[in-house]
């Protein structure tokens, strides 16, 4: 991991990063590194223990120093970091109360004849595969109330490679997660049957498209009351991927 990760905003008491896809927040006991946590510690040592301990499944300690929440590991765009023990107090009401406003833009399969709407479905573990989560019929374990906002922002039809024989439908949407459930935009949308685009976990046997080769999904902006209780919005820059799809589908995005 390169040792200088770009930092989109920073108080005394909490940063912002935009973190690359392929980097996982944290250590789950079994993956290995490295992990945003290694690059927090050594760019703020002050952050070093702070937040909640926590545990693998097996048991062994995990180091979430300054994580307050996370995206999925191939998921890019803007994640907050806590400095101190104060940012971390601050951030964690701030998300249980739901007022940080989080908004992702992702790339997802079929068109959707609406320009907005919301899936409301609870989710829980999925009843046949344990990595997976579901808000279909099925699922087991405790089963959590979860709700997504959702704008269309382009719908249209290209082929998945120049080699496809006939056009794809896909749709460019921008996901606002009222809720912060695991993998919750992803599970949401392959509910109403539109699966994230190259997302190998929940859509396994769809093709990558519009020449991506991970899960099309990124943390676009955030808004949260820092310390000193001010409003603060911070948006992330689109990666190459993106651009590349936005450009090759002729896309304008607005902010």
């Amino acid at each position: 991991m390169s040792n200088e990760l770009t930092v989109l905003y920073e108080d005394a008491d909490i940063a912002a990063v935009d973190k690359p896809s392929g980097l996982m927040a944290h250590s789950d006991g079994r993956s290995e590194g490295p992990f945003l946590t290694d690059w927090i510690t050594g760019r703020f040592p002050g952050a070093v223990g702070v937040g909640e301990p926590a545990r693998s499944h097996e048991g062994k300690a995990i180091d979430r120093s300054g994580i307050v929440h996370r995206l999925d590991r191939e998921t890019s765009g803007v994640i907050l970091v806590a400095k101190t023990q104060a940012g971390f107090d601050c951030l964690k009401g701030q998300f249980q109360d739901r007022t940080v406003a989080k908004r992702y833009l992702a790339f997802i399969w079929g068109k959707l004849d609406e320009e907005f709407g919301t899936i409301d479905r609870p989710i829980g573990r999925s009843a046949n595969d344990f990595p997976k989560w579901s808000a279909q019929r099925g699922t087991r374990g405790e089963i959590r109330n979860a709700e997504t906002y959702w704008t269309r922002l382009w719908t249209g039809e290209t082929k998945v490679d120049e080699n496809a024989e006939r056009p794809e439908k896909f749709t460019l949407v921008e996901a606002e997660p009222k809720t912060g459930r695991t993998h919750q935009i992803r599970v949401h949308f392959l509910a109403i049957h539109h699966p994230i685009v190259s997302d190998t976990l929940y859509a396994p046997k769809r093709p990558h498209a519009l020449g991506f080769t991970r899960t099309a999904l990124h943390s676009r902006s955030i808004e949260f009351m820092n310390t000193e209780g001010k409003r603060v919005k911070v948006e992330a820059p689109l990666p190459a991927d993106f651009q590349a799809a936005i450009r090759k589908l002729g896309i304008t995005l607005i902010s």
